[in-house]
This record gives structure tokens, C-alpha cells and sequence, in this order.
């Protein structure tokens, strides 16, 4: 990603859009056939001074200006002519637009290529752990029985839809810009159209309706779809760090030579994954915070908010990409204690279980009887230590209704998990690979 939005790419990008713009031009007939391929042959970034073009870039507020200016002396070593057509009918903004968006395209490859193989690897794990008892846990407390497939396939269902969402992106934001100075291509004159259609051609890019300087919703897409993503990574990152704690060891990041170790703690193995995507969790929502504030453009043309997206953006693609293939590397690696998750069940002494007595005796006595009944039981047994189990077999209400075996049977996970199964085998289904 670091190479995506480097500074060489960026250049070599822009012109790309310059040699697309001359061939385009000369198939239309707007410029001679000699210059655009004279203008094409020069369109490589190892022929920039890329020494002057930062110096020039400060003066000139954008580097598209001395770019240009640079590439019409180098047609005009050769070509003299040709170089009167370099950047014909264009403005400043169609090349870095289309540049960036040129490269976006190969950054949305990137994140779409370790997207599937965190798909592929969630739902192994879904699969693999699809009826594994664990408590779940609301509010940071136990609640009642889930599994840990359930777990897992609800972090994979958050995954497929960014897939869509991306997927959906691509075609609203891989679309050429192309408009010159105020978007009406008025020095092509009535060729205006004809050219934009090659050009987007050349590009392999979507023909938009209309130029879109400053109707920046499609960059502010590919932000806000971003931070989703990384909200998602940090919800995933959270969970793991949250199991890996001593008190609950369940999950642990995969063990590694040099690995989640201490500078002064022998014994530690910490969530260095987890810590890097909470990481980039934390700084994205910002920077995206600043795309959305930049919509807000002047007329044809932003001043100071178009700019503002130029290192902003690609700050949350790197973010995104790096917060993503950590959890693409550790997630088929994931060690996973399905002891500690049955002893953990037992943390509370059955009162993990209380719903579903309630919901059994609820049959017999009403639902708000039921309640009361086991929600007295439940204060009993943690005032007593005793397990919920033995507190309600000395009932009298409990045992008048419910056999000794028919009580053991509640207090057993694999009893009370619902449709969990079912759950993680739609998510599955529904995952494209």
C-alpha cells in the first residue's frame, strides 16, 4: 500500500493520464496522430526532474502544473509541434483526479485480495467451532451459552458485507475525471464527449455523467467504507485481546520467536496483532472525520479542502491495509482453549444457566413467578457460594415440577444454545470466496 501512494506512483499515475488523454485525442482527430504519440512516448516518471517538480509544487499549489510544464520541454526536445498538444483541453484537477482514483483502484485490489483470504479463514474457523459451548458475555459480564462459532460468523457476516460495500464502491468511484477548467471541455468544443468516452477507454474507467470536481462524494465513499472496515477489524481485535486476558484465556494470538513478549517480563505474551488494528481503529474515524469536512467545495474548483485529501486518504488506505492483513495473517492461526472455554462456563456456578431454569419453570408457574423464583435462587447462591444447581434442588417449587434429571439437563451448555449451528451455517453458505 506504502507503494500504491508513494510519491513515484502518484507521479507515473498522473501520467498515465496524460498519455491516455494525447492517444485519446489523436483517435478523436483533436490533435495530429504524430503528436500523441510523440506525448505518450514521454510519459514516464524515470523523465522527471522530481527535484524541481517539488519545489515547483509548493509555488504552484498543485503538482500537476509543473508536471505538465516539465513533460511539454521533454515533447519538445523531440517533437517541437507535437509539444503545443501536451495536456490539451485538460486542467490540473483531471490529473491528479484520475490519477488517484488510477490508484485506488490498485489499493481496493489489495485490501480485496487480504479480504478473502480473511473470509476463507473465519469461516474455518466458524465451521471448525460451530457448536464449541463458551459464555457470552454482555456489559463485560457472563450472560448465557453461545459458541464460539457464533462468535466467529458474526465477525465474518461484518466481513461479507464490507466485501459488498467495496464491491458496490468500485463501481460508483472507478470513473474517470475529465472536465478542463470549469468542466464543460469547452477547447474541445463539440469533441468533448467523444474524448472523454476513449479516454475512459484507454483508462478502462467508468464513464461518469458529469465532470465532478467538486462533488467529492466518491472519494468521501471510499473513506467512510474504510473506516467501516477498520470499526470492524478493532471489533474483532477487541474480542480477541478481551479473551486473551489471564482471568479468561480462550483465544490467544498465534505464538511466535520475538513475538508479544515484554521488555522486563519473561512470562508475558501480549496481543501485539490486536494492539496494531486498535491502533489504526482509533486514528481512522478521524481522518475520515476530515474527507467528510472537505465535501464542502467552492464552486468549480476547492480551495485548501481539495487539498486537504491529498495525504488523507491515503493515510486510511495504509491504516486499512495494514489493520487488515494482521488480522488475515493471525485469524487461520488463532489457538483456541475449548477447556478454558468449558471451565469458564462453570465461573459463575451455574448462574449462566438462569434464563433458561426460568424459561423451563415458566411452563409451571408463569413467567413472572418463574422470574422471581430464580432470581431469589440466583441471590441465594451468591450469598452462599453454592452452585445454583444444588440451591434450586432444595425447592420445593423447583422439585414439584421439575425431575432431578430434567434439572441436571438445564444446567448442561449444549442444551441451551438455540439455533447457534444454524446461525454459523447461514453465515457460511452466504460467504463468496
Amino acid at each position: 500500500m506504502n507503494k500504491v501512494f508513494s510519491d513515484a506512483s502518484r507521479l507515473q499515475h498522473m501520467l498515465d493520464f496524460e498519455a491516455a488523454l494525447a492517444r485519446a485525442e489523436a483517435h478523436c482527430g483533436v490533435i495530429p496522430a504524430a503528436a500523441g504519440q510523440a506525448i505518450s512516448s514521454k510519459c514516464e516518471a524515470n523523465l522527471i526532474d522530481t527535484g524541481a517538480l517539488a519545489a515547483a509544487t509548493a509555488a504552484s499549489l498543485n503538482p500537476a502544473i509543473p508536471l505538465v510544464k516539465q513533460l511539454t520541454a521533454l515533447v519538445a526536445k523531440d517533437d517541437p509541434e507535437a509539444a503545443q498538444f501536451v495536456h490539451w483541453g485538460a486542467t490540473s484537477q483531471d490529473a491528479n483526479d484520475t490519477g488517484l482514483v488510477l490508484q485506488i483502484r490498485k489499493a481496493l485490489g489489495l485490501l480485496d485480495a487480504d479480504l478473502t483470504v480473511l473470509c476463507a479463514g473465519l469461516a474455518k474457523l466458524a465451521q471448525q467451532y460451530r457448536s464449541t459451548p463458551m459464555a457470552g458475555r454482555t456489559l463485560m459480564q457472563h450472560a448465557l451459552p453461545t459458541t464460539f462459532g457464533v462468535k466467529v460468523a458474526g465477525w465474518l457476516d461484518g466481513m461479507n458485507r464490507h466485501r459488498e460495500r467495496l464491491a458496490q464502491a468500485r463501481t460508483r468511484v472507478l470513473v474517470l475525471q475529465f472536465g478542463g477548467a470549469v468542466g464543460t471541455l469547452a477547447a474541445l468544443h463539440d469533441k468533448g464527449l467523444q474524448v472523454a468516452e476513449v479516454l475512459a477507454g484507454e483508462l478502462q474507467l467508468g464513464l461518469p455523467l458529469i465532470p465532478w470536481h467538486t462533488q467529492r462524494d466518491r472519494v468521501a465513499e471510499v473513506a467512510t467504507t474504510l473506516g467501516l472496515c477498520c470499526g470492524s477489524f478493532g471489533k474483532i481485535a477487541r474480542d480477541i485481546s478481551l479473551h486473551m486476558q489471564t482471568e479468561i484465556e480462550e483465544v490467544l494470538e498465534p505464538a511466535g520467536e520475538g513475538r508479544g513478549g515484554s521488555s522486563t517480563m519473561p512470562h508475558k505474551r501480549n496481543p501485539v496483532s490486536a494492539a496494531v488494528v486498535l491502533s489504526a481503529a482509533t486514528r481512522v474515524p478521524g481522518l475520515v472525520s476530515t474527507m467528510l469536512s472537505a465535501m464542502v467545495q467552492e464552486d468549480e474548483r476547492g480551495l485548501g479542502n481539495w487539498q486537504a485529501e491529498w495525504e488523507t486518504l491515503p493515510e486510511i488506505f495504509r491504516l486499512t491495509a495494514g489493520a487488515l492483513h494482521q488480522m488475515a495473517t493471525i485469524v487461520p492461526h488463532l489457538e483456541v482453549d475449548t477447556a478454558r472455554m468449558k471451565r469458564n462456563l462453570e465461573a459463575t456456578q451455574g448462574l449462566i444457566f438462569s434464563e433458561g431454569v426460568a424459561v423451563a419453570m415458566a411452563s409451571h408457574i408463569g413467567k413472572s413467578s418463574a422470574r422471581k423464583l430464580v432470581e431469589a435462587a440466583s441471590l441465594e447462591a451468591r450469598k452462599s457460594g453454592k452452585h445454583l444447581r444444588e440451591v434450586l434442588a432444595q425447592h420445593r417449587t423447583v422439585t414439584d415440577h421439575l425431575a432431578a434429571a430434567e434439572l441436571d439437563r438445564l444446567f448442561e451448555p449444549e442444551n441451551y444454545l438455540g439455533i447457534a449451528e444454524e446461525l454459523v451455517d447461514r453465515v457460511i453458505d452466504a460467504t463468496k470466496y
